[in-house]
């Protein structure tokens, strides 16, 4: 691949350079496999090249590069020019070739350091940035070592000097894999994707448990959640949502218990559903999206209570967190969006929860329950590769339509503000709310078709408006789909031979 003219300088997470070489080895074995498989996975041109201090990815097209700051275990990256090198005039020679256009007119800095023992041409950091410094200052607006326009930046190691004006930041953290596997227990809201992601970061290889609440929509909702962090953060394994329905298991939990400890009882049972799975996959720990005080069950005295449903350790990287931080990472990790419209589904909801259970009280109401339903449910439970799986294709094909029959009524479930921006012609806005006080009300004499941002909650309110007896139908896809095949229809009309051309 001699042709691949662009390097992308990989600089390891400073955690890794403090292991044992073995250690070291190791991590940097699996963070080299995670590289191959993101190139791979995404279809980038590239090959990886290992070497003692820096790995270095050799891409076709330079654009391509701020992906790669998706392996954790890297602490920055930057796109350079390489160039051999063999003594400080070919060094500056080169800088000054490449540097000379964008320093014009602009006050500059140089940077320029050695990496390891072996460096480059026998120059020295201080060396380049005093000559290519003076070598660059005509034409330039002066040197700024504090504040400058532009910054140029050589690495030397191994006889080649790393051109470069910008370092972009990784993630840190570990290499995936790299720190044995867990379990997280998931619901598709904020919390718990977002401290997945953390365990992640921190090298840990996971499956995920899903406890499902809310029927086949909940579902689909925290599979496209959890699908991002699977395809954008997980290369290099192989991830799987495990969806338990706990359709029955809550219902022995209401014949057998006392409302107000409905919430620590349910937070027990999903973690013994957990500890199963984490034990047939051989998992190390449960990884829960718990943060202090923020619901009821969340309270100091019920984590307690909750945490002695299991043997297994109980890591809740979120522990200390605050809301907005937790919705922050969210969106840097690209499950905001998806999260915000995944409704917190709980059809456990007394009016005044316990919030200091005894542990010994919820223990004896917790042996009251018969178990082994618990048991069958995570027998049963379904098991969905999310790196080889499109939610599209597994999603409620009864509830899909992929057109607008001329007699329906249509439904946008957007905000007003993305409704004005573009709706289907004569749909009716409703937000998500109006749209749950509304539906009973509707008539039986029509159809109905729903599309909200993505798709998941039109799936919701038709699952409900078929339930109350109304023929109803969400658009796959979404918003972004139906505005497509709406184009695509009015397009063939205008392209048909004959067609009139009405607007």
């Amino acid at each position: 691949m001699a042709d691949l003219r662009t390097t992308v300088l990989l600089r390891l997470s400073g955690e890794l350079s403090t292991k044992a070489r073995a250690t070291r080895r190791h991590f940097v074995g699996r963070l080299v496999r995670n590289l191959k498989d993101l190139l791979s996975s995404e279809g980038i041109l590239g090959e990886v090249e290992r070497r003692h201090d820096r790995l270095l990815v050799h891409l076709e097209d330079p654009a391509r590069a701020p992906e790669l700051a998706r392996i954790f275990g890297l602490q920055s990256l930057a796109v350079a020019e390489s160039r051999e090198v063999d003594s400080l005039a070919t060094i500056v020679r080169h800088g000054e070739a490449l540097f000379r256009d964008a320093v014009r007119g602009r006050r500059f800095a140089v940077r320029a350091r050695t990496v390891g023992s072996s460096g480059a041409g026998g120059a020295r950091g201080r060396e380049v940035e005093r000559e290519l410094g003076t070598a660059l200052l005509p034409g330039a607006a002066g040197v700024d070592l504090g504040n400058p326009e532009l910054t140029a930046r050589v690495e030397l190691f191994e006889g080649r000097a790393y051109y470069f004006h910008e370092n972009l930041p990784g993630e840190g953290g570990l290499p995936l894999g790299a720190e044995g596997r867990g379990v997280a227990l998931v619901s598709g809201g904020f919390d718990s994707p977002v401290a997945a992601w953390q365990m992640l970061r921190r090298g840990v290889d996971l499956d995920y448990v899903f406890c499902n609440l809310g029927g086949r929509s909940h579902q689909l909702g925290t599979l496209r959640v959890m699908k991002v962090l699977a395809d954008r953060w997980s290369y290099g394994r192989r991830p799987r949502l495990h969806a338990i329905d706990f359709a029955t298991t809550t219902r022995e939990l209401r014949a057998r218990t006392e409302p107000r400890y409905w919430q620590v009882l349910l937070k027990r049972l999903m973690l013994r559903a957990a500890e199963q799975v984490a034990r047939e996959r051989g998992a190390q720990a449960i990884i829960t999206g718990d943060a202090v005080g923020q619901v009821s069950s969340q309270t100091l005295v019920n984590l307690r209570a909750i945490s002695d449903a299991t043997t297994l350790p109980i890591l809740r990287p979120l522990v200390g967190a605050n809301k907005d931080e937790i919705i922050a990472t969210a969106r840097h990790i690209g499950t905001e969006p998806l999260s915000a419209i995944v409704d917190e589904y709980c059809a456990l909801v007394p009016g005044k929860p316990a919030t200091a259970a005894r542990l010994e009280v919820v223990q004896q109401l917790e042996a009251e329950m018969d178990l082994a339903i618990l048991e069958r449910a995570v027998h049963e439970r379904q098991v969905q590769d999310l790196r080889a799986l499109d939610p599209d294709d597994t999603g409620l094909p009864e509830l899909e339509t992929r057109e607008v029959p001329p007699d329906a009524r249509v439904i946008d479930l957007r905000t007003r503000a993305q409704y004005e921006q573009w709706h289907y012609p004569d749909a009716l806005q409703l937000g998500w709310d109006q749209a749950l006080l509304a539906y009973p009300s509707f008539s039986k004499d029509q159809p109905y078709v729903v599309y909200c941002e993505y798709g998941l909650k039109s799936a919701h309110l038709a699952e409900l408006m078929r339930s109350a007896g109304l023929e109803a139908f969400h658009f796959r896809g979404g918003a972004p789909r139906l505005r497509k095949e709406l184009a695509s229809q009015l397009s063939s009309r205008v392209a048909r031979p004959g067609a009139s051309g009405g607007s």
